[in-house]
């Protein structure tokens, strides 16, 4: 089911993009197409190296966290994985992220606050998710987002300065036929479903990671304890965190006083996941 709405999110995000093409005309949208594609095809096959330098985090050895790779060796050999490589990033706050462009160039990174405050069975139920969006594709999939939702964003800021020096809507034809009026309404409209439309193909990655995550290990137990670990101890200890990077994480990281509303979050509420989880039928 999450596959199928990732998918549906996918076609109304395409559909977007060739309505804004109409609304400003072809060659902006082979414009903006062939420029976001270029932009997040840089971020996808480097995404991995720039989330890593972001968060601070450094390779970590078996005999450095010998709990950490025992739990990733058994959760790869139960997933058929290869062994991807493991990061420590140095902050209080609990939390993890996996990142690469696929499962043979995978990297997951914990901070030592997860290693301190979870169990063997919230640890295991953390990197059982993390490598569910390994297995996922997770990566590509918000990367394609990523790209259609940018090429809206690039065209529509064509149409702004089209609009400003008299590209767009000025003449009478288009005055009849409401081009300019369609026009001004993708500008202002279209920036904005692009950007929810990516945040809810990236809550819906969420939720799935939760639910392979969980059939990795055969029960959610362990999961649903890490959430609420999660949720507590990162409202009390902030992160410094990227907003570049924050998404990859488990849970969405805070800053100190630093709000976000579900609608323009890129995580579902932890409760929601917690009680999909709680609703999963695991077959063991």
């Amino acid at each position: 089911m999450n596959t199928f709405k990732t998918g549906l999110l996918l076609t109304a995000l395409t559909l977007l993009l060739v309505l804004g093409g109409r609304a400003f005309g072809p060659n902006g949208m082979a414009f903006g197409l062939v420029l976001a594609v270029f932009m997040n095809g840089t971020a996808y096959f480097f995404s991995d190296k720039i989330a890593l330098a972001a968060s601070g985090a450094q390779p970590v050895s078996r005999e450095q966290a010998p709990r950490l790779y025992s739990v990733l060796e058994r959760l790869c050999g139960k997933a058929s994985l290869p062994m991807p490589k493991l990061y420590l990033i140095p902050q209080a706050a609990p939390n993890a992220f996996a990142t690469g462009r696929n499962p043979q160039h995978a990297s997951v990174a914990v901070t030592a606050g997860l290693l301190e405050l979870m169990n063997d069975e919230e640890l295991e139920g953390v990197i059982a998710h993390e490598l569910s969006h390994v297995r996922n594709y997770d990566i590509l999939t918000t990367s394609v987002a990523a790209t259609l939702a940018g090429a809206i964003t690039l065209i529509a800021e064509m149409g702004r300065w089209a609009m400003i020096f008299g590209g767009y809507g000025s003449s009478r034809d288009d005055d009849r036929g409401g081009g300019g009026l369609s026009a001004l309404l993708m500008l202002i409209v279209a920036p904005i479903a692009a950007l929810l439309i990516q945040l809810g193909i990236s809550r819906q990655r969420e939720y799935a990671a939760d639910a392979a995550g969980v059939r990795m290990v055969g029960h959610q137990q362990g999961l649903i304890s890490a959430l609420q670990k999660l949720g507590a101890y990162n409202k009390k200890i902030p992160m410094d965190v990227s907003p570049a990077t924050a998404s990859l994480y488990i849970v969405a990281p805070l800053s100190s006083g630093q709000f976000l509303t579900s609608l323009f979050s890129t995580h579902p509420p932890l409760e929601e996941r917690i009680a999909a989880l709680r609703n999963m039928v695991v077959t063991r």
